[in-house]
């Protein structure tokens, strides 16, 4: 079974809300999961009622509560209803959340009471690290002893975070540069910009303002060969040996030629999310934020949520280089407009593993969603 000090499994898994929700993206907070299993027996839903009853302890900024359960019959319980912000439930009805967190073997075809269940809840930190386990031997006093412990743990801003494993290189691009590719989007200005998510096995585009609003022009050879020349003259020359010396990552290719536009007109802004977690992005190893005019605007700076509250700004013309791995956001933007160029780093490995996976890459163009219902797990 996972224990303190143990990193807690990503999974994706059904909520009332969203039937891919990705658990990993709300790492930047303290996490309760409660494996219940059911509520069918009286004990289970008595620790159920007494985990509602302390709500107030979840807000989805300090804290937030995921409960499980593996139990068909729990799918209209008003028992597990989302209260949000702050408390959703996981319907794990195929027990693959609950057997990742090794709390049961799946058994197909078998009821809950008849599965040998670990019961227990769990508590994380923000980085998604384990800090305790509370079986549910007494459940009458279960979750006042979990949110007890909670209740005690130091405010998120209470002490001084470590920094974000991120490369700031400074004078990148030249003034002047920055200039010209700014002028290359406002030529032609930019389209809908869209993210990446696993659709029925595929690499799909999606277009979701609430996940995501920017506008993103590309950079094509037949109209911008110079400025593409530009770029990755400079990237080779003066970035890709800061990658060498601070991350012993050997560089050797870049995905996309985009200058990006954050516009506080529309609201720009792109909620937490990592830039690798499908097959069609799996080759990605370093994302790059260069600002090329990083006095224009208010917000919309970078922030990494597993890492603390603290927010980055490379100065105009600098880079900010970080792992695609590492859950990160662009706050929105209040005021003004940031242009960025925003690609990506890998090497031949990675190039071998892209090819291997443009079969799973949906080329048919971005889905775009319908606006959220009230009951959206946000």
């Amino acid at each position: 079974m996972i224990a303190p000090g143990d990193p807690a499994p990503w999974f994706v898994g059904r909520t009332h809300g969203k039937p891919h929700f990705h658990f990993d993206t709300v790492a930047g907070r303290y996490i309760v999961l409660s494996f219940f299993a059911s509520t069918r027996p009286a004990t289970q839903a008595t620790i159920v009622r007494a985990f509602r009853a302390g709500r107030n302890h979840f807000d989805d900024k300090r804290a937030c509560f995921f409960g499980i359960t593996i139990d068909p019959e729990d799918k209209d319980s008003e028992l597990i209803k989302p209260l949000l912000p702050g408390m959703r439930f996981f319907l794990d009805f195929d027990m693959a959340i609950s057997a990742k967190f090794e709390l049961c073997t799946p058994v197909k075809g078998h009821m809950p009471e008849a599965i040998n269940y670990t019961s227990c809840s769990m508590v994380l930190d923000p980085r998604m690290r384990v800090l305790a386990v509370f079986d549910m031997r007494d459940p009458a006093g279960h979750a006042s002893a979990v949110l007890g412990y909670l209740s005690a743990l130091p405010d998120l801003d209470a002490q001084p975070q470590p920094p974000a494993p991120v490369l700031v290189v400074p004078r990148l691009f030249e003034p002047d540069f920055c200039g010209e590719l700014i002028a290359a989007y406002l030529a032609v200005g930019g389209d809908d910009s869209g993210f990446m998510r696993e659709v029925n096995g595929k690499t799909t585009g999606i277009i979701d303002h609430v996940m995501k609003k920017r506008a993103d022009c590309f950079l094509h050879p037949s109209n911008h060969k110079a400025l593409i020349n530009g770029v990755r003259q400079r990237l080779h020359s003066r970035l890709f040996p800061e990658v060498q010396r601070a991350f012993q990552f050997a560089a050797t290719r870049i995905e996309r030629y985009v200058i990006a536009c954050y516009d506080s007109d529309t609201g720009g802004y792109f909620r937490p999310h990592r830039d690798n977690t499908t097959r069609g992005t799996s080759h990605r190893r370093f994302a790059v934020s260069i600002n090329l005019n990083s006095e224009d605007y208010v917000g919309c700076d970078l922030r990494f949520p597993e890492f603390g509250p603290q927010t980055y700004r490379p100065p105009t013309g600098g880079a900010l280089v970080f792992s695609c791995s590492l859950l990160h956001e662009a706050t929105r933007i209040t005021s003004g407009r940031r242009f960025a160029c925003l690609p990506f780093l890998y090497d031949e490995d990675g190039e071998a593993t892209r090819i291997k996976n443009l079969v799973h890459v949906d080329a048919e163009g971005a889905i775009r969603h319908p606006p959220p219902s009230p009951h959206r797990d946000e």
